[in-house]
């Protein structure tokens, strides 16, 4: 896996480097900006972009605007956003333009290391990672329509598939076994008026729905 990583703060950046390359990723840039980033991706074309929210010159949201622009331009192209704090608004941005191969973790995952890793992996086989700090809080915050339809049970489900999780990561976090999964999924479509065979689509619109981005 080809990777271009964009993070202003040189420390994490070199540890970040140290990270994604013992894990067998070919990092071909590392760069401090947002202007280096869209500069490498298209010197490089990776297969996946990892990039800070905030970087130079405002640290704002350059990073994120500048990782919109890349999947604009490169459909196919995996992105993971990093933050340090839980902001709704960054990952609603995100979500809302693109439903595959996407992911919005924050920086204290990188600690640990074998989740961080298998939330990249993911992303760039066109999965998604929504770190579960941020589905925690949308949990607690959502209050209405058409959620409310969803027993305790499928908003723990639904909060799993929002974080990315597999049928059978959700059973063994959950300790329940794979095809009680499955019923709990397909009542989540019902309920949220999810109709249609691909299954792997309709999980990406229950996490918009839950994300009230759709």
């Amino acid at each position: 896996m080809r990777v271009v990583l964009a993070e202003d703060s040189v420390l994490l950046r070199e540890g970040l480097v140290w990270v994604l390359r013992s894990a067998g990723m070919e990092v071909v840039a590392a760069v401090e900006d947002a202007e280096g980033l869209l500069r490498a991706a298209e010197e490089h074309r990776p297969d996946l972009v990892v990039t800070d929210v905030r970087m130079p010159p405002s640290h704002t949201d350059e990073g994120l605007r500048a990782a919109l622009v890349l999947r604009r331009q490169w459909p196919d192209l995996s992105i993971v956003v990093l933050s340090q704090y839980v902001e709704e608004r960054y990952a609603a941005t995100l979500l809302s333009t693109t439903t595959t191969g996407v992911g919005y973790l924050l920086k204290d995952r990188v600690a640990d290391v074998p989740e961080f890793l298998d939330a990249l992996r993911r992303v760039a086989t066109g999965g998604t990672a929504l770190d579960p700090e941020v589905v925690a809080q949308l949990l607690v915050r959502r209050h209405s329509d058409p959620l409310d339809r969803l027993t305790r049970r499928e908003k723990e489900v639904l909060a799993l598939i929002a974080e990315g999780r597999s049928n059978t990561g959700i059973a063994e976090a959950l300790s329940v076994s794979e095809s009680a999964v499955g019923k709990h999924i397909n009542n989540i479509f019902a309920k949220l008026d999810l109709a249609g065979d691909d299954k792997d689509h309709r999980r990406v619109l229950a996490v918009l729905r839950f994300l009230r981005v759709s």
